[in-house]
């Protein structure tokens, strides 16, 4: 489920500035972090959570194109990500998250100043967070139903609900929701089905916003449409 050390880093090189931070967990790990601070005061805070593979220069293309709206953002790595002590798994990342939400709060931010994003497997930590409905809004990128569902679709003669400890179960938890919601979904992508993101959507409390898309597969294509929506989302939660 976890695959910390797969990287897919294409050479990207930074257009933001960011600043390397250390986010210290209950448990006694320090997380990687890099944060963008634009204006605190003025703008939202995007708290990026990853996918299960590679690290924190892999999502450099997406970060890129932040600097182009009136954001701050905190992308952190799990532990056992990026050089971080630890293993991951569902009850750490959750911690890791909070970790993060925590490291913000001691900057004067509340969660009204936070928005939430989550990418593949980060969407499985988003919602778990995103729950308290406290936040200003909620992005799912590639979201799954649940990690049992989405590891029958690879191993549909395996009893993964017996075998699986880390479930991440958002068809559950999005119906716990009432902060304004973006799904994002390509229809091609071959690692989560696109079904199980329409599915999330149609479940999601309104107000609710969707951009699926017919050639994107599992990484989204950061295209002039989806920039255009992800824009106009986060200029509505101000």
């Amino acid at each position: 489920m976890y695959h910390p050390l797969e990287n897919n880093y294409s050479g990207d090189k930074l257009k933001v500035e960011v600043e390397k931070v250390n986010i210290l967990t209950p448990d006694n790990l320090s997380l990687l972090g890099w944060f963008h601070k634009k204006d605190l005061n003025k703008f939202k805070t995007i708290v990026y959570f990853h996918g299960n593979a590679g690290t924190l220069e892999n999502r450099i293309h997406k970060l890129n194109h932040f600097k182009d709206m009136d954001v701050n953002f905190l992308i952190i790595a799990w532990r056992g990500f990026s050089g971080n002590k630890g293993k991951p798994s569902e009850k750490g990342l959750y911690i890791d998250a909070y970790s993060a939400i925590k490291w913000l709060k001691k900057l004067g931010l509340n969660e009204r100043d936070i928005i939430l994003y989550g990418e593949s497997l980060g969407t499985g930590v988003a919602t778990e967070i995103a729950q308290s409905n406290n936040y200003a809004g909620l992005i799912l990128e590639t979201p799954f139903t649940s990690m049992i569902q989405a590891a029958k679709n690879f191993y549909p003669y395996i009893p993964v609900s017996l075998l699986l400890k880390d479930k991440y179960n958002n068809q559950k938890k999005i119906k716990n929701i009432n902060i304004p919601v973006l799904v994002m979904h390509g229809e091609v992508d071959q690692i989560v089905p696109f079904w199980m993101g329409k599915k999330i959507y149609e479940i999601a409390n309104q107000p609710k916003y969707s951009h699926f898309t017919k050639y994107d597969d599992h990484m989204m294509e950061y295209d002039e449409k989806l920039l255009f929506m992800l824009k106009k989302f986060v200029e509505s939660l101000n």
